[in-house]
């Protein structure tokens, strides 16, 4: 063979073997490592250099080559692509959607959703239950005064202002930004609300006033019809330098409640204790939700003074203090006699 042949079959050869090694990385970019379609929890840490992950996704069996998704991601743009997060994969997805996935941060996303009425330990209670936030970095920067300021919310925590909403978050996602996701969102709704009322009204309580009274209305009320009627009683005890005499904040001022509000609770002096202090307690007693502030912005118009659980959900109104005592014995009083009688 002539040396212009040899060179001709040689590069002949290199051609149909980079071809081949061509065909196989694209075989290997597009082909899944099984077909399994279970879910499989794949964290990337901070820090965690290409070929770390690679050697995880190689023993997680994600896929084939540790190697080949190396050159991948070397092809694709550069060796520090990949973000640290918690991600779901699973077997049927290809190296190519993999590496994808990891180098544009598609994180696995978690819902989370925040009831109304719920106190900060309770939120901080919830996100421990579901294992989302640190529950020992969450409650004292929900108590931190200088926090709070940084939010220009008058008082010494955020009680009241982490607004209950679902919200979609991340593992990774962090006490301090949680929080702020929460108080953006109550400050977004709470200056609609005053926006529209001041358009309709004209005089406004101060902003503590009305979320410290909107807790109040949410722990209070059943059903969502009869809050901006409760919100009136409150409003109209107020106006006439009545107690408002709330179970809910005598509640919140107790330590260790162990659901029973006794008759010494409603003695014992303390600053949620609305049976002996005037007024509306120091802050909020809850989270109110938006039906609850709007409540309080735009209450019913009544003479109501008093109201009383009828056991159902809902409650009776009443005007005076004998018409009160009338429905206490009725759906009370008579009720646990009742009750009572048929237990013996």
């Amino acid at each position: 063979m002539s040396k212009r042949g040899l060179i001709f079959t040689l590069t002949l050869l290199i051609i149909i073997l980079f071809s081949f090694m061509a065909l196989y990385f694209g075989y290997f970019l597009v082909s899944p490592a099984g077909i399994d379609k279970k879910e499989t929890i794949f964290i990337v840490k901070k820090g965690a250099g290409l070929r770390a992950v690679a050697n995880e996704l190689r023993r997680k069996s994600l896929i084939k080559s540790k190697d080949l998704f190396i050159l991948c991601a070397i092809l694709k743009g550069g060796t520090k692509d990949v973000k640290a997060g918690e991600y779901s994969l699973n077997q049927s997805m290809s190296p190519l959607r993999i590496f994808n996935i990891l180098s544009t941060g598609a994180i696995k996303t978690y819902t989370l959703t925040i009831p109304e009425g719920l106190t900060a330990q309770q939120i901080a209670d919830l996100l421990a239950k579901k294992n989302l936030t640190n529950m020992s970095e969450f409650i004292p920067l929900v108590m931190d005064k200088t926090l709070a300021a940084s939010y220009h919310i008058d008082g010494t925590n955020l009680e009241g202002y982490l607004f209950p909403d679902t919200y979609v978050i991340s593992r990774d996602t962090g006490a301090r930004e949680l929080i702020d996701l929460m108080i953006k969102r109550f400050q977004k709704i709470f200056t609609d609300l005053i926006k529209d009322q001041k358009s309709t009204t004209g005089r406004l309580l101060p902003a503590k006033d009305i979320v410290t009274l909107a807790s109040i209305v949410e722990k209070e009320a059943g059903l969502p019809e009869e809050k901006p009627i409760i919100a009136s009683v409150f409003l109209n005890r107020l106006k006439k330098r009545m107690r408002l005499e709330s179970d809910p904040t005598v509640i919140y001022g107790l330590k260790n409640f162990d659901g029973n509000l006794k008759k010494k609770d409603l003695r014992t002096p303390g600053p949620y204790n609305t049976y002996l202090n005037y007024g509306l307690p120091p802050g909020p007693i809850a989270n109110p939700g938006r039906e609850s502030l709007m409540a309080v912005l735009k209450p019913a118009k009544t003479n109501y003074l008093y109201f009383v659980a009828k056991n159902d959900g809902s409650h009776h109104f009443s005007v005076s203090l004998s018409e009160h005592n009338k429905a206490v014995y009725r759906y009370q009083k008579r009720r646990r006699s009742t009750s009572n009688n048929k237990k013996k």
